[in-house]
């Protein structure tokens, strides 16, 4: 029997696309959708009472660093500290390319390394540009789909307004896969807001 009802992994792209104060956003706004009440309620209900859950940030080819490692959330308590260590995560990466398919090899070695087991795996790559350095991101997606796990995006299309398009050809799949999208970086914690209330209900949000 599984130990918790969900393990996830909020990837987040900080190439050269993300200025500085975009990297601000992503890290506030990953924070406050992690402390809607509806998203911690979720993250916390289910059979197995609980979720657990990393933040992994990407650049280029060799760019890859875990800033908040594996937390089990089974507490109120435990869920605000998760989102305090995520609101104040460094800018551990030097800027560069983006290396889609390198970061997704790095989610699945951090996949690999959980706590405790769980009923269902997904991680998030959330971005402004497509995969352009390093390992097409196609069969790393493929091999990870074939394990069971689902990998969603967030597209904030700023700077690329074809972006899920390109998301959907390369990056996301498994079950019930979903490219959340933002106009810009200022808009990306209401997204992220929808799309972890979509991960923990495993439902459609309006």
């Amino acid at each position: 029997m599984a130990d918790t009802d969900l393990a996830l992994i909020l990837a987040a792209d900080c190439s050269a696309s993300v200025t500085f104060d975009e990297f601000n956003l992503i890290a506030g706004g990953m924070a406050a959708a992690l402390r809607d009440p509806t998203v911690v309620r979720g993250l916390l209900a289910g059979p197995h009472g609980g979720s657990q859950a990393a933040v992994l940030l990407f650049s280029g080819r060799d760019a890859q660093d875990v800033v908040v490692d594996w937390q089990v959330l089974r507490s109120p308590a435990e869920a605000a500290a998760f989102a305090d260590a995520v609101d104040n995560m460094p800018r551990a990466l030097l800027p560069g390319l983006t290396a889609i398919g390198n970061a997704l090899v790095a989610a699945t070695a951090l996949l690999a390394r959980t706590p405790q087991r769980a009923v269902r795996s997904v991680i998030d790559v959330a971005g402004d540009g497509r995969a352009n350095d390093g390992l097409d991101p196609r069969p790393v997606r493929d091999a990870l789909v074939g394990a069971g796990v689902t990998i969603n995006g967030l597209c904030v299309l700023h700077e690329e307004p074809d972006l899920v398009a390109s998301f959907e050809r390369e990056v996301i799949g498994g079950p019930g896969a979903f490219a959340q999208t933002c106009s810009t970086y200022k808009d990306f914690a209401g997204a992220m807001r929808r799309k972890l209330l979509r991960e923990v209900t495993n439902q459609p949000i309006a």
